[in-house]
């Protein structure tokens, strides 16, 4: 139990969160119709977790070294695993989408401790094996979620995605009381609550103003006005940060390009690589007819592309710079992207393939090295919070991107459907517009929906990919079996604002 305890304590909360993260993608046409959800919802529900979890990890993370990382780690056990029930029990979008905001909440507390709590317990030899197992936790989270989501919704439903976590949660509270000992970081610091709310405020307002633009346009009065909240809460968010003492992120960090360059990388990462998935899935089910649990199957590919490239590149690649990795990969998910921007009526599943597993390939070049990749650009006092912004931005860039090609999606469906039907359709509800359009109209005005948004997809992650290639110029090595992580080395005590 001391060996394994704790490692199997930690590892049960991040697969749960991670794995909360995706699973949902393959059960949103199901959410749809049950709810009677629209695709500004559907949206919500993958949005409200992400951005929960980007906005709050800095800042909880901090709060943790005060407060004690064992005792935020057990709270956000509970309040995510009550979050789970309430998703599962949601009776309309509305509750459902508040729920998977508390379920941020409650990962962002799991997931700001994990590393601590695993560096407080152990050190040497067993600290390099927790982290890689740790790290192989983390990736299978994310490759399995689709699947898992798809068994479970084809199975007893859709809300069992949610109520699966309950007893993982008990078994993680009861590990964590049982095996993992208290840790403290420096507590004479100060939580930077002004920058947490500052910084949530410019995630939500951005990010609500991109769905908003989905449904009323770009130049609409209130999305412009959303947007400009955004620029204020930004301006704000960096004015705080930069007179704090104890800063979640200094902005002075981005004046150095590697930096600069590995958090566009992180951003567009999760952006280009995973936020289509949502709208493919729905393209799958409803205009394939795809069983929730075979849709899910089509993703296997990204992951299992990803799983056998990271593993073989632990070895492989061990030595190779992080803008080689990193910018090598994020190009692939570009190419991967482009690939996918010929459907049209009569495609199937198979013309996803080849992209998707270009996407994986890229996908385990980038995920094992960004990490430690932003830990090289920044001095070594400097770097939990390098880590912490790099999953930040991760979160941040997955929510935007939902968001953002969302909107690409609906708008060049509006050039075959009247805008109305094209938000039905592409939240799911295909079946009650097959009465009225024929389906070669509904499967070309989704085809070409899904083509146009590969697009500013793969030009994400190329444009990423070049600035990341031509800025990080750090020559250190990046750590590998880390995926999803903070810091990727951790000291004993980590001093709480780097976190």
């Amino acid at each position: 139990m001391r060996t394994w305890g704790p490692l199997t304590a930690v590892c049960l909360g991040t697969f749960m969160l991670l794995l909360d993260v995706t699973i949902a993608v393959v059960a949103l046409p199901d959410m749809a119709r049950s709810l009677h959800a629209s695709l500004s919802d559907l949206q919500w529900v993958m949005d409200g977790y992400a951005l929960a979890l980007a906005a709050l990890l800095l800042g909880i993370g901090a709060a943790a070294d005060i407060l004690g990382r064992r005792r935020v780690h057990l709270v956000g056990v509970v309040v995510f695993a009550t979050a789970s029930l309430l998703c599962g029990l949601a009776s309309g979008p509305g509750m459902l989408v508040a729920a998977r905001g508390l379920q941020g909440l409650g990962a962002a507390a799991m997931f700001a401790t994990t590393l601590p709590l695993l560096g407080s317990v152990y050190q040497g030899k067993q600290r390099s094996v927790a982290l890689g197992v740790w790290g192989a936790v983390s990736g299978a989270a994310a490759a399995v979620g689709p699947v898992v989501g798809g068994l479970l919704t084809d199975g007893p439903g859709w809300r069992w995605i949610f109520y699966v976590n309950l007893p993982v949660s008990l078994a993680a509270v009861w590990l964590t009381l049982k095996a993992v000992p208290e840790s403290h970081g420096s507590r004479d610091r100060r939580v930077d609550w002004a920058g947490t709310v500052s910084f949530a405020a410019f995630a939500g307002a951005l990010t609500y103003g991109a769905v908003r633009a989905g449904q009323d346009g770009w130049a609409d009065t209130g999305t412009l006005a959303t947007f400009a909240a955004a620029v204020v809460a930004l301006g704000c968010f960096l004015a705080v940060e930069l007179r704090s003492a104890d800063p979640l992120l200094d902005p002075r960090l981005f004046l150095k390009p590697a930096f600069s360059g590995v958090m566009v990388g992180a951003l567009a990462f999760n952006a280009a690589a995973f936020s289509l998935m949502a709208y493919d899935s729905i393209w799958l089910q409803t205009m394939l007819g795809m069983s929730p649990v075979r849709g899910g199957l089509v993703f296997l590919w990204l992951s299992l592309a990803s799983f056998v490239v990271a593993a073989a590149g632990g070895r492989l690649l061990h030595g190779v710079p992080a803008r080689i990795t990193v910018g090598g990969g994020l190009l692939l998910i570009g190419t991967g992207q482009f690939c996918m921007t010929g459907l049209d009526a009569g495609s199937t599943a198979s013309a996803l393939v080849p992209g998707l597993i270009l996407v994986g390939i890229g996908t385990g070049l980038v995920a094992p090295g960004i990490a430690g990749a932003a830990l090289a650009a920044v001095p070594p006092e400097r770097s939990g919070m390098a880590g912490g912004a790099v999953n930040t931005f991760r979160q941040l860039g997955y929510a935007l991107g939902i968001a953002v090609y969302g909107t690409v999606v609906t708008s060049r469906m509006g050039d075959t459907l009247p805008s109305g039907a094209a938000h039905a359709l592409a939240g799911g509800a295909a079946g009650a517009l097959r009465g009225t359009f024929s389906e070669h109209t509904l499967r070309t005005a989704f085809a070409s929906g899904l083509s146009s948004a590969a697009v500013p997809a793969g030009l994400t992650a190329t444009v990423a990919g070049a600035l990341v290639v031509g800025l990080v110029r750090s020559p250190k090595p990046t750590p590998t079996g880390v995926t999803n992580s903070a810091p990727a080395t951790l000291k004993e005590e980590t001093p709480a604002h780097h976190r």
